[in-house]
Protein backbone atom coordinates (compact mmCIF):
# COMPACT_ATOMS: atom_id res chain seq x y z
CA UNK A 1 0.00 0.00 0.00
CA UNK A 2 1.78 3.39 -0.95
CA UNK A 3 2.73 6.15 2.11
CA UNK A 4 -0.03 8.06 3.10
CA UNK A 5 -2.67 6.29 1.57
CA UNK A 6 -4.95 6.24 5.58
CA UNK A 7 -4.76 9.52 5.17
CA UNK A 8 -6.22 10.07 1.92
CA UNK A 9 -8.67 7.35 3.15
CA UNK A 10 -9.44 9.78 6.17
CA UNK A 11 -9.71 12.82 3.71
CA UNK A 12 -12.16 10.77 0.88
CA UNK A 13 -15.57 12.36 1.67
CA UNK A 14 -18.30 13.97 -0.22
CA UNK A 15 -17.63 17.75 -0.08
CA UNK A 16 -20.61 20.33 1.26
CA UNK A 17 -19.23 22.77 -0.22
CA UNK A 18 -20.71 26.03 -0.89
CA UNK A 19 -20.19 25.44 -4.49
CA UNK A 20 -23.46 25.17 -6.29
CA UNK A 21 -24.10 21.41 -7.27
CA UNK A 22 -23.58 20.33 -10.93
CA UNK A 23 -26.98 19.90 -13.23
CA UNK A 24 -29.11 16.83 -12.80
CA UNK A 25 -30.38 15.23 -9.16
CA UNK A 26 -28.81 13.01 -6.39
CA UNK A 27 -28.93 9.20 -7.17
CA UNK A 28 -31.59 7.43 -5.88
CA UNK A 29 -28.59 5.23 -4.45
CA UNK A 30 -27.62 8.33 -2.66
CA UNK A 31 -27.36 7.86 1.41
CA UNK A 32 -29.03 10.52 2.74
CA UNK A 33 -28.49 14.02 1.91
CA UNK A 34 -25.24 13.68 -0.27
CA UNK A 35 -25.72 15.63 -3.34
CA UNK A 36 -23.32 13.46 -5.33
CA UNK A 37 -23.09 10.89 -7.44
CA UNK A 38 -25.82 13.17 -9.35
CA UNK A 39 -27.67 12.15 -12.45
CA UNK A 40 -29.06 14.06 -15.66
CA UNK A 41 -32.10 13.52 -17.45
CA UNK A 42 -29.69 11.73 -20.12
CA UNK A 43 -28.52 9.63 -17.35
CA UNK A 44 -25.28 11.11 -17.77
CA UNK A 45 -23.69 10.96 -13.99
CA UNK A 46 -21.40 13.29 -12.07
CA UNK A 47 -19.19 12.23 -9.56
CA UNK A 48 -17.56 14.14 -7.26
CA UNK A 49 -15.20 13.08 -4.36
CA UNK A 50 -12.95 15.25 -1.86
CA UNK A 51 -9.23 14.02 -1.43
CA UNK A 52 -6.69 16.69 -1.73
CA UNK A 53 -3.44 14.49 -1.03
CA UNK A 54 -4.26 11.87 -4.03
CA UNK A 55 -2.41 11.92 -6.92
CA UNK A 56 -4.77 10.32 -9.23
CA UNK A 57 -8.74 9.56 -9.09
CA UNK A 58 -11.11 7.43 -11.00
CA UNK A 59 -14.39 6.12 -10.85
CA UNK A 60 -15.26 2.59 -12.50
CA UNK A 61 -18.32 1.13 -13.69
CA UNK A 62 -19.34 -1.59 -15.42
CA UNK A 63 -19.21 0.35 -18.72
CA UNK A 64 -15.58 1.27 -18.22
CA UNK A 65 -13.59 3.49 -15.80
CA UNK A 66 -13.55 7.82 -16.24
CA UNK A 67 -10.63 9.67 -14.94
CA UNK A 68 -11.37 12.97 -12.55
CA UNK A 69 -9.82 15.99 -12.09
CA UNK A 70 -8.75 17.84 -9.35
CA UNK A 71 -10.04 21.43 -8.99
CA UNK A 72 -7.95 24.24 -6.09
CA UNK A 73 -10.02 22.95 -3.54
CA UNK A 74 -8.58 19.53 -3.61
CA UNK A 75 -12.09 17.78 -5.21
CA UNK A 76 -12.06 15.30 -8.07
CA UNK A 77 -14.72 15.21 -10.44
CA UNK A 78 -15.61 13.82 -13.38
CA UNK A 79 -19.54 13.58 -15.72
CA UNK A 80 -19.53 10.50 -17.47
CA UNK A 81 -21.37 9.50 -20.65
CA UNK A 82 -24.89 8.49 -19.84
CA UNK A 83 -25.29 5.13 -17.80
CA UNK A 84 -27.28 2.52 -18.76
CA UNK A 85 -30.97 2.69 -17.07
CA UNK A 86 -31.07 0.48 -13.83
CA UNK A 87 -28.58 -1.01 -10.92
CA UNK A 88 -24.77 -0.63 -11.35
CA UNK A 89 -22.23 -1.57 -8.47
CA UNK A 90 -19.23 0.68 -8.93
CA UNK A 91 -15.93 1.93 -7.31
CA UNK A 92 -13.50 4.68 -6.71
CA UNK A 93 -9.95 4.15 -7.53
CA UNK A 94 -7.91 6.01 -5.05
CA UNK A 95 -4.35 6.10 -6.10
CA UNK A 96 -5.20 2.68 -7.62
CA UNK A 97 -7.24 1.45 -4.56
CA UNK A 98 -10.81 0.62 -5.38
CA UNK A 99 -12.53 1.83 -2.11
CA UNK A 100 -16.44 2.97 -1.73
CA UNK A 101 -18.13 6.10 -2.82
CA UNK A 102 -18.56 7.88 0.63
CA UNK A 103 -22.14 9.50 -0.98
CA UNK A 104 -23.46 5.92 -2.34
CA UNK A 105 -25.18 3.57 -0.23
CA UNK A 106 -22.95 0.03 -0.28
CA UNK A 107 -24.90 -2.99 -1.47
CA UNK A 108 -23.29 -6.75 -0.97
CA UNK A 109 -22.43 -7.75 -4.45
CA UNK A 110 -19.29 -9.28 -6.51
CA UNK A 111 -18.47 -10.66 -3.27
CA UNK A 112 -18.28 -7.78 -1.07
CA UNK A 113 -19.71 -4.57 0.26
CA UNK A 114 -19.62 -2.10 -3.11
CA UNK A 115 -21.01 1.17 -3.37
CA UNK A 116 -24.30 1.44 -5.95
CA UNK A 117 -25.87 3.54 -8.39
CA UNK A 118 -29.64 2.73 -9.56
CA UNK A 119 -29.82 4.80 -12.85
CA UNK A 120 -34.25 5.54 -13.08
CA UNK A 121 -34.96 4.10 -16.82
CA UNK A 122 -37.59 6.57 -18.61
CA UNK A 123 -41.51 5.28 -18.41
CA UNK A 124 -40.63 2.33 -16.34
CA UNK A 125 -41.69 2.45 -12.84
CA UNK A 126 -42.88 -0.90 -11.99
CA UNK A 127 -40.22 -1.10 -9.31
CA UNK A 128 -40.92 2.57 -7.73
CA UNK A 129 -42.73 2.44 -4.32
CA UNK A 130 -46.26 3.57 -5.61
CA UNK A 131 -49.83 4.83 -3.66
CA UNK A 132 -51.05 1.04 -3.22
CA UNK A 133 -51.59 -1.44 -0.33
CA UNK A 134 -47.91 -2.61 0.51
CA UNK A 135 -46.84 -6.04 1.81
CA UNK A 136 -44.41 -6.07 4.38
CA UNK A 137 -40.34 -7.48 3.86
CA UNK A 138 -39.71 -9.78 6.95
CA UNK A 139 -35.81 -10.97 7.81
CA UNK A 140 -35.81 -14.31 9.53
CA UNK A 141 -33.46 -16.10 11.36
CA UNK A 142 -33.62 -20.01 10.87
CA UNK A 143 -31.31 -23.04 12.19
CA UNK A 144 -29.44 -24.55 9.63
CA UNK A 145 -29.03 -28.63 9.82
CA UNK A 146 -26.66 -28.51 6.57
CA UNK A 147 -24.43 -25.81 7.68
CA UNK A 148 -25.19 -26.28 11.93
CA UNK A 149 -25.47 -22.01 12.10
CA UNK A 150 -28.35 -19.77 12.04
CA UNK A 151 -28.94 -17.97 9.04
CA UNK A 152 -31.21 -15.03 7.57
CA UNK A 153 -34.02 -15.24 4.70
CA UNK A 154 -36.20 -12.63 3.77
CA UNK A 155 -39.88 -13.14 3.76
CA UNK A 156 -42.28 -10.69 1.61
CA UNK A 157 -45.82 -10.89 2.95
CA UNK A 158 -48.37 -9.60 0.81
CA UNK A 159 -50.92 -6.82 1.74
CA UNK A 160 -53.56 -8.29 4.03
CA UNK A 161 -51.96 -11.21 5.02
CA UNK A 162 -52.22 -10.22 9.10
CA UNK A 163 -55.65 -8.95 8.52
CA UNK A 164 -57.53 -12.22 6.88
CA UNK A 165 -55.72 -15.26 9.42
CA UNK A 166 -57.74 -17.88 7.59
CA UNK A 167 -56.03 -16.92 4.18
CA UNK A 168 -53.49 -20.02 2.77
CA UNK A 169 -51.05 -18.28 0.16
CA UNK A 170 -48.71 -20.24 -2.22
CA UNK A 171 -44.62 -19.17 -1.96
CA UNK A 172 -42.09 -18.46 -4.38
CA UNK A 173 -38.59 -19.38 -3.48
CA UNK A 174 -36.78 -16.79 -5.09
CA UNK A 175 -32.76 -16.80 -5.26
CA UNK A 176 -29.91 -14.58 -6.13
CA UNK A 177 -26.71 -14.63 -7.95
CA UNK A 178 -23.29 -15.66 -7.26
CA UNK A 179 -20.89 -12.93 -5.11
CA UNK A 180 -24.45 -11.63 -3.78
CA UNK A 181 -26.67 -13.16 -0.43
CA UNK A 182 -30.31 -12.59 0.38
CA UNK A 183 -29.93 -9.27 0.43
CA UNK A 184 -29.62 -8.41 -3.33
CA UNK A 185 -33.14 -9.57 -4.24
CA UNK A 186 -34.93 -7.21 -1.10
CA UNK A 187 -32.68 -4.36 -1.84
CA UNK A 188 -31.61 -4.00 -5.45
CA UNK A 189 -34.13 -6.54 -6.83
CA UNK A 190 -36.65 -4.42 -5.48
CA UNK A 191 -39.03 -7.49 -4.62
CA UNK A 192 -41.64 -6.29 -2.23
CA UNK A 193 -42.28 -2.86 -4.90
CA UNK A 194 -42.87 -5.12 -7.80
CA UNK A 195 -45.02 -7.62 -5.98
CA UNK A 196 -47.49 -4.90 -4.44
CA UNK A 197 -47.57 -2.82 -7.51
CA UNK A 198 -48.74 -6.25 -9.66
CA UNK A 199 -51.33 -7.24 -6.77
CA UNK A 200 -52.80 -3.87 -6.84
CA UNK A 201 -53.00 -4.13 -10.15
CA UNK A 202 -54.83 -7.16 -10.18
CA UNK A 203 -51.88 -8.95 -12.20
CA UNK A 204 -50.53 -11.19 -9.68
CA UNK A 205 -51.87 -13.41 -7.44
CA UNK A 206 -51.19 -12.46 -3.52
CA UNK A 207 -48.49 -14.99 -2.71
CA UNK A 208 -45.59 -15.05 -0.69
CA UNK A 209 -41.79 -14.32 -1.47
CA UNK A 210 -39.01 -16.19 0.56
CA UNK A 211 -35.60 -14.49 -0.26
CA UNK A 212 -32.76 -16.96 1.13
CA UNK A 213 -28.87 -17.25 0.87
CA UNK A 214 -28.05 -19.86 -1.52
CA UNK A 215 -24.28 -19.37 -0.60
CA UNK A 216 -23.45 -23.10 1.07
CA UNK A 217 -20.37 -24.92 1.46
CA UNK A 218 -20.04 -27.73 -1.52
CA UNK A 219 -19.83 -31.42 -0.77
CA UNK A 220 -16.41 -33.06 -0.09
CA UNK A 221 -14.79 -33.97 -3.58
CA UNK A 222 -17.13 -31.79 -5.89
CA UNK A 223 -15.03 -28.90 -8.04
CA UNK A 224 -18.49 -27.19 -9.60
CA UNK A 225 -21.95 -25.90 -8.68
CA UNK A 226 -23.41 -26.48 -11.60
CA UNK A 227 -24.10 -30.00 -11.44
CA UNK A 228 -26.04 -32.50 -9.67
CA UNK A 229 -23.11 -33.39 -7.44
CA UNK A 230 -23.14 -29.70 -6.99
CA UNK A 231 -26.61 -28.95 -5.86
CA UNK A 232 -26.54 -31.29 -2.88
CA UNK A 233 -26.38 -28.99 -0.19
CA UNK A 234 -28.62 -26.18 -1.63
CA UNK A 235 -31.20 -29.06 -2.49
CA UNK A 236 -31.21 -30.10 1.48
CA UNK A 237 -30.71 -26.49 2.47
CA UNK A 238 -33.79 -25.76 0.44
CA UNK A 239 -36.28 -28.67 1.36
CA UNK A 240 -35.15 -30.00 4.79
CA UNK A 241 -35.12 -26.68 5.97
CA UNK A 242 -36.27 -23.28 4.68
CA UNK A 243 -39.52 -25.07 3.18
CA UNK A 244 -40.33 -26.88 6.37
CA UNK A 245 -39.17 -23.70 8.20
CA UNK A 246 -42.11 -21.23 5.99
CA UNK A 247 -44.27 -24.08 6.31
CA UNK A 248 -44.33 -24.13 9.80
CA UNK A 249 -44.23 -20.40 10.54
CA UNK A 250 -46.76 -19.08 7.97
CA UNK A 251 -50.19 -19.76 6.61
CA UNK A 252 -49.27 -21.64 2.97
CA UNK A 253 -50.56 -24.71 0.55
CA UNK A 254 -48.25 -27.13 1.48
CA UNK A 255 -48.17 -28.41 -1.88
CA UNK A 256 -46.54 -28.62 -5.21
CA UNK A 257 -49.05 -26.62 -7.62
CA UNK A 258 -48.62 -23.91 -4.98
CA UNK A 259 -44.78 -23.74 -4.54
CA UNK A 260 -42.23 -21.73 -7.36
CA UNK A 261 -38.80 -21.95 -7.22
CA UNK A 262 -36.95 -19.31 -9.47
CA UNK A 263 -33.39 -17.38 -9.28
CA UNK A 264 -31.09 -15.32 -11.18
CA UNK A 265 -27.56 -16.53 -12.82
CA UNK A 266 -25.97 -18.85 -9.78
CA UNK A 267 -29.62 -18.83 -8.46
CA UNK A 268 -31.21 -19.66 -11.36
CA UNK A 269 -28.74 -22.62 -11.82
CA UNK A 270 -30.09 -23.77 -8.55
CA UNK A 271 -33.17 -23.84 -9.44
CA UNK A 272 -33.22 -25.05 -13.10
CA UNK A 273 -31.52 -28.43 -10.99
CA UNK A 274 -33.41 -28.78 -8.12
CA UNK A 275 -37.29 -27.48 -9.50
CA UNK A 276 -36.89 -29.64 -11.87
CA UNK A 277 -35.26 -32.47 -10.50
CA UNK A 278 -38.25 -32.00 -7.66
CA UNK A 279 -41.49 -31.44 -9.75
CA UNK A 280 -43.49 -33.17 -7.04
CA UNK A 281 -42.67 -30.45 -4.71
CA UNK A 282 -42.65 -27.54 -7.41
CA UNK A 283 -45.07 -26.94 -10.07
CA UNK A 284 -42.95 -23.93 -11.89
CA UNK A 285 -39.11 -23.15 -12.05
CA UNK A 286 -37.73 -19.80 -14.05
CA UNK A 287 -34.08 -19.31 -14.21
CA UNK A 288 -32.82 -15.60 -14.88
CA UNK A 289 -29.50 -15.19 -17.00
CA UNK A 290 -28.20 -18.38 -16.04
CA UNK A 291 -24.54 -19.52 -17.08
CA UNK A 292 -25.49 -22.84 -16.76
CA UNK A 293 -25.96 -23.05 -20.79
CA UNK A 294 -22.73 -21.72 -21.95
CA UNK A 295 -21.81 -18.04 -23.38
CA UNK A 296 -19.17 -17.27 -20.29
CA UNK A 297 -15.76 -18.74 -20.05
CA UNK A 298 -15.00 -21.11 -17.30
CA UNK A 299 -12.69 -19.59 -14.20
CA UNK A 300 -9.23 -19.67 -15.27
CA UNK A 301 -9.88 -19.51 -19.22
CA UNK A 302 -10.76 -22.39 -21.51
CA UNK A 303 -13.78 -23.14 -23.17
CA UNK A 304 -16.96 -23.41 -21.75
CA UNK A 305 -18.33 -26.90 -21.41
CA UNK A 306 -20.95 -28.03 -23.50
CA UNK A 307 -24.36 -28.42 -21.50
CA UNK A 308 -25.73 -31.73 -21.74
CA UNK A 309 -29.64 -31.04 -20.33
CA UNK A 310 -30.38 -35.10 -20.27
CA UNK A 311 -27.58 -35.50 -18.16
CA UNK A 312 -28.50 -32.62 -15.99
CA UNK A 313 -31.94 -33.85 -15.32
CA UNK A 314 -32.67 -37.18 -16.74
CA UNK A 315 -35.62 -37.25 -18.93
CA UNK A 316 -36.20 -33.52 -20.06
CA UNK A 317 -35.33 -34.48 -23.50
CA UNK A 318 -36.53 -38.24 -23.48
CA UNK A 319 -39.41 -37.96 -21.08
CA UNK A 320 -40.73 -34.17 -21.46
CA UNK A 321 -44.18 -34.76 -21.44
CA UNK A 322 -43.65 -36.31 -18.13
CA UNK A 323 -42.09 -32.47 -17.22
CA UNK A 324 -44.69 -30.51 -19.54
CA UNK A 325 -47.46 -32.34 -17.13
CA UNK A 326 -45.77 -31.96 -14.11
CA UNK A 327 -44.99 -28.02 -14.72
CA UNK A 328 -47.76 -25.28 -14.86
CA UNK A 329 -44.70 -23.04 -15.70
CA UNK A 330 -41.05 -23.40 -17.26
CA UNK A 331 -39.53 -20.05 -17.67
CA UNK A 332 -36.18 -18.99 -18.86
CA UNK A 333 -34.60 -15.26 -19.52
CA UNK A 334 -31.78 -13.13 -20.49
CA UNK A 335 -30.49 -10.23 -21.47
CA UNK A 336 -29.94 -8.93 -24.33
CA UNK A 337 -26.65 -7.60 -23.90
CA UNK A 338 -25.86 -10.60 -22.02
CA UNK A 339 -23.02 -13.13 -23.28
CA UNK A 340 -25.36 -15.73 -22.41
CA UNK A 341 -28.27 -15.02 -24.92
CA UNK A 342 -27.15 -17.02 -27.73
CA UNK A 343 -26.50 -20.31 -25.47
CA UNK A 344 -29.90 -19.86 -23.90
CA UNK A 345 -31.94 -19.38 -27.29
CA UNK A 346 -30.17 -22.00 -28.50
CA UNK A 347 -31.33 -24.26 -25.46
CA UNK A 348 -34.57 -22.84 -25.96
CA UNK A 349 -35.04 -24.00 -29.61
CA UNK A 350 -33.57 -27.45 -29.02
CA UNK A 351 -36.26 -28.19 -25.21
CA UNK A 352 -38.75 -26.79 -27.99
CA UNK A 353 -37.88 -28.78 -31.22
CA UNK A 354 -38.04 -32.04 -28.68
CA UNK A 355 -41.88 -31.08 -26.99
CA UNK A 356 -40.46 -29.56 -23.94
CA UNK A 357 -42.71 -26.66 -23.16
CA UNK A 358 -40.47 -24.00 -21.81
CA UNK A 359 -41.19 -19.91 -21.79
CA UNK A 360 -38.97 -17.43 -22.97
CA UNK A 361 -38.28 -13.73 -22.58
CA UNK A 362 -35.27 -11.30 -23.36
CA UNK A 363 -34.73 -7.55 -22.33
CA UNK A 364 -32.60 -5.03 -22.90
CA UNK A 365 -29.69 -5.11 -20.76
CA UNK A 366 -26.61 -7.25 -19.80
CA UNK A 367 -26.05 -9.30 -17.11
CA UNK A 368 -27.25 -6.98 -14.46
CA UNK A 369 -30.05 -6.23 -12.29
CA UNK A 370 -32.38 -4.00 -14.42
CA UNK A 371 -32.81 -7.65 -16.51
CA UNK A 372 -33.68 -9.31 -13.47
CA UNK A 373 -36.31 -6.76 -12.39
CA UNK A 374 -37.87 -7.09 -15.67
CA UNK A 375 -37.66 -10.69 -15.52
CA UNK A 376 -39.51 -10.85 -12.19
CA UNK A 377 -42.12 -8.55 -13.13
CA UNK A 378 -42.77 -10.76 -16.18
CA UNK A 379 -42.46 -14.36 -14.11
CA UNK A 380 -44.63 -13.57 -11.28
CA UNK A 381 -48.18 -12.46 -13.26
CA UNK A 382 -47.64 -16.40 -14.73
CA UNK A 383 -47.42 -17.79 -11.43
CA UNK A 384 -50.39 -19.72 -9.79
CA UNK A 385 -53.07 -19.34 -12.38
Amino acid sequence: MKPGIWSLLLLLAVRPGAAEPSPGVPAPSNVPGAQYPRLDSEGRGTFRIEAPLAQSVAVQLPQGRYDMTKDAAGVWSVTTPPIEPGFHYYTISLDGVAVNDPGSRTFYGTGKDASGIDVPEPGVDFYTIQDVPHGDLRSKRYFSDVTKTWRRLFVYAPPGYDADTDERYPVLYLQHGGGEDETGWADQGRTDVILDNLIAAGRARSMLVVIANGNLPREPGVTGIYSRAGMTGFTRELLENIVPFIEANYRTHSDAKHRALAGLSMGGGQSFFVGLANTEKFSAVGAFSTGLFGGIRPPGGGEPTAFDAEAAVPGLLTEPRRFNDALDLFYLSVGEQDPRLEATRNVVADFRARGLEVEFASFPGGHEWQVWRKSLHDFVPRLFR
